[in-house]
């Protein structure tokens, strides 16, 4: 097939076979798993995946590849394909009554972010989530305290999954090459929340809020909600930065707030952004 990677649609598509196995081996696939492949783009996982999966479902936006992975694996009585935009697709409709999805995919750097955010309202079905994604990404999924990759990303993340790096993937293993490191993180849904937090909006809105200027310490980040004295009764420090506070430290911060009776974020910085 010739077709022609379009930039609007973030495509580079796979094409080292050593990485290709490597990942199917990462995905641990066992007997009568349901997978959903988001971005087939050329079949690079979707044949060895037909061939280890009890169905798999794929989510292509792009019409002319979905017309092509329709003729190429006409034969396939195990594939689903849904022409539609994976940032729109309802993935818990895939999901039978007691069964859990697997999802994977070589997602566009993009929509990546918005993409996993996307399926976080689904992790009721999901068992586990297999990307690859830019390094920078993976790195900020994965993120501890104290380090620069800290941010909003990794504290909302690591609230709803256990985030694993498996390993890297060099640029020359796509076609087009990329100008980027790429690099395949496990992502597993938690059983049971790893914090308690009374209100998800709100510890967005104080995680935004203490991450919008990185050096700034709590005490100013979060003075429209907190003072130094409240900060400090909760046993935080509030001279120390956003990214040397755990999760269990932000959701105490977070419920602390919402037990005020707080609507809103009083006047914090609540516009999402990646930091």
């Amino acid at each position: 097939m010739t077709h022609q990677a379009r930039k609007r649609f973030g495509q580079n598509f796979l094409q080292d076979h050593n990485i290709i196995n490597s990942i199917i081996a990462s995905a641990m696939i066992s007997n009568n798993e349901h997978w959903v492949e988001i971005g087939a783009g050329q079949g690079a996982l979707t044949a060895p995946l037909l061939a280890k999966v009890a169905h798999l479902d794929v989510v292509e936006l792009d019409r002319d590849l979905v017309a092509w992975l329709d003729k190429k694996f006409a034969h396939q009585t195990n594939l689903t394909i849904h022409s539609a935009d994976a940032l729109r697709f309802d993935f818990s409709t895939l999901a039978l009554a007691g069964q859990k999805l697997h999802i994977i995919g070589n997602l566009p750097y993009n929509i990546s972010t918005p993409l996993m955010f996307h399926l976080l309202e689904s992790t009721n079905c999901i068992e586990a989530m297999l990307f690859m994604l830019q390094k920078e990404v993976v790195n900020r999924l994965c993120a501890t305290p104290g380090s620069k990759q800290y941010g909003r990303l990794s504290i909302m993340m690591q609230y709803y999954c256990k985030t694993e790096w498996l390993f890297d993937v060099p640029p020359e293993s796509f076609d087009p090459i990329p100008a980027v490191m790429s690099s395949i993180v496990r992502l597993v849904p938690h059983r049971a929340p790893p914090v308690h937090v009374a209100d998800m909006k709100m510890l967005n809105c104080i995680v935004t809020a203490a991450f919008s200027q990185r050096r700034k310490t709590l005490r100013n980040s979060l003075k429209k909600l907190l003072s130094e004295n409240e900060i400090a009764d909760l046993g935080i420090d509030a001279n120390l930065r956003a990214e040397n506070i755990t999760l269990l430290e932000f959701a105490t911060l977070s419920n602390a707030v919402s037990e005020r009776g707080y609507a809103q974020a009083g006047g914090a910085d609540c516009v999402i952004r990646e930091r």
